[in-house]
């Protein structure tokens, strides 16, 4: 890899997609420019891309994402400008829900309501994390526009860092109920845990929970992602709760909490185990089928087994401040908790802890340890690759630790593979060993060893917190590509590989002093992405003239569509 490319692949990675102007409202913006005799340009018109961070230094863009609306923003250094000419800063009509944006990483529903409900009464949020955004709903108009008003004229602070405001295109913040309202009784919330480094198990979120509000029941599902139910004893109990984590990292820069009120009001249970719990019935303890009275164990439970009493032993990840509010401060997070070992999904499986995935259901001719590596880089580093010569179309891969794995199987297992649905569980090998090496059907070996590889994503604390856990989607983050390569070339990319090509593309503004672009491709399923990214992912691209060649970086985007 050049040292260009090396220069730039981590920073153009990390760097926050930029802005991307419409067609349709670039044209807007050269008619309204043509208008003005005194030749000042408008910034109308700019749409936020999914993930976008708002620098707090830089004035902030126009557009409401949530809302899909467009609208210029108050406390940019023009408006004071235009506050003595008498000009309407508002193009959008005024709106009970006003979008918020400036916002640091550590705020959480509370602070919002902290420093906003002084324009009126709040009745509900909506969080957007990784945009550093928020949605805030009124109870009427006229708080809002109190508080666009007060952003246009004076700075306002929301957990010490300037924040701007402009109104929605919305008028109400959707939600699957009024569970908002205490008089419907909904005491159950619905947790989004975005960019999950670590395992989520009941107890980590009784533990999160708990210390704010009595929890009853837990259920964890997979479908999209993790996502939890969490009943609370009250409504009341649930409202702190939401207001108190909505935002906030279960542990420092990942496992980020979007909460909103969920649809059922109760929770049913059947067991208790790592992805539910019934916290009023103890003994709903998982017994294994065809198994009656267990022979009489002379030290009782294994040390790293669960008891039906084990989660009250467990101390909070997030505790109460002193001060008894429900505000969550950065001194009250710790930097990264190290939980027990049981709460690793492979011991819920019935396997002990292992940083080596088996992988079967591999394509015959397709799958090789390169390609593997593509697409396993994503959820943790991959040490070596070893494909079993007595078992075909399967492969062992270990990983940097059994949290990685914990996240391959989450994300990766029963997805499709050139049309082979993969199988990943964890092995009960601790170590891949490079015996029995022998040629694929693609004449390349059966086994590699990426320890030394400058592609591993989860090298260091601060390159892995970076990282965003994403399952698999039809719209993949490309990034590290220089700035001649067009879309043509893309295209061509796919069909010289035999992969599908992309159906929609979409490239951010970078900076001129850039020498690298990223952007989005969308294709027609997830199937076709992922397909793509296991082929493409780290491709060499060789630019005439170029000494050494930019390595493309592909991940999983958290946009669902462009």
């Amino acid at each position: 890899m050049s040292n260009l490319s090396d220069e730039h692949e981590h920073a153009e990675y990390t760097r926050a997609p930029k802005r991307l102007k419409t067609e349709r409202y670039e044209k807007r913006d050269r008619a309204a420019r043509e208008e003005k005799k005194d030749g000042e340009e408008k910034k109308d018109g700019e749409e936020l891309e999914e993930g976008e961070d708002s620098d707090s230094g830089c004035a902030p863009a126009t557009g409401d994402t949530a809302a899909d609306g467009r609208g210029r923003w108050t406390a940019t250094p023009r408006a004071a400008a235009h506050k003595d000419t008498g000009e309407d800063l508002h193009r959008l009509s005024p709106s009970p829900v006003v979008h918020v944006r400036g916002l640091c990483e550590a705020v959480v529903e509370a602070d919002l309501i902290d420093a906003l409900q002084r324009f009126g009464s709040i009745c509900y949020v909506m969080m957007m994390p990784f945009k550093r955004q928020a949605l805030v709903e009124f109870s009427d108009v006229e708080s809002a526009d109190k508080c666009v008003s007060c952003g246009a004229k004076k700075t306002v602070y929301i957990a010490g860092q300037q924040a701007y405001f402009n109104y929605s295109t919305s008028k109400r913040i959707t939600r699957p109920t009024n569970a908002d309202d205490p008089s419907s009784g909904n005491k159950v919330l619905l947790l989004s845990i975005q960019n999950p480094l670590y395992p989520i198990t009941t107890d980590v979120l009784y533990k999160v929970c708990n210390p704010i509000g009595n929890v009853l029941r837990i259920v964890i599902f997979k479908r999209n992602g993790i996502q939890a139910m969490v009943e609370f004893e009250s409504v009341q109990c649930a409202q702190k709760v939401k207001a108190a984590l909505n935002g906030a990292d279960i542990y420092a820069g990942c496992c980020t909490l979007k909460i909103e009120y969920a649809r059922p009001t109760r929770l049913n249970v059947i067991k208790n185990d790592n992805e539910s719990w019934d916290y009023t019935k103890p003994y709903l303890v998982r017994r294994e089928r065809g198994k009656g009275r267990q022979r009489q164990a002379i030290l009782g439970e294994h040390p790293l087994s669960y008891s039906d009493s084990s989660y009250g032993a467990l101390s909070s990840l997030l505790p109460l401040p002193g001060n008894g509010r429900y505000k969550l401060s950065s001194v009250d997070v710790p930097d990264m908790v190290s939980y027990p070992l049981p709460q690793s999904s492979s011991l819920f499986y019935g396997q002990p802890p292992s940083s080596v995935a088996m992988v079967s259901g591999l394509h015959p001719t397709k799958m090789n340890c390169t390609r593997i590596f593509n697409l396993f880089c994503l959820y943790g580093n991959i040490e070596k690759v070893k494909f079993m010569k007595s078992v075909p179309g399967t492969a062992l891969v270990e990983m940097g630790d059994e949290y990685a794995v914990d996240r391959a199987i989450t994300h990766l297992n029963s997805i499709k593979v050139f049309g082979k649905r993969l199988n990943v569980c964890v092995s009960k090998q601790h170590a891949v060993i490079p015996s029995q090496v022998f040629e694929l059907e693609d004449s390349s070996s059966s086994y590699k060893d990426f320890a030394m590889t400058r592609n591993n994503r989860f090298s260091s604390v601060g390159q892995a917190s970076k990282n965003i856990i994403q399952p698999p989607s039809a719209v993949l983050h490309y990034y590290n590509v220089p700035p001649c390569i067009a879309q043509d070339y893309l295209l061509k990319l796919c069909t010289e590989h035999s992969v599908p090509g992309f159906v929609k593309f979409k490239v951010f503004d970078a900076k001129p002093s850039s020498k690298t672009i990223s952007g989005l491709l969308e294709f027609e399923s997830k199937t076709d992405a992922v397909e793509a990214l296991t082929v493409l992912n780290h491709y060499q691209i060789r630019i005439p003239n170029g000494s050494n060649p930019y390595t493309l970086k592909l991940c999983f985007s958290t946009s669902s569509h462009l």
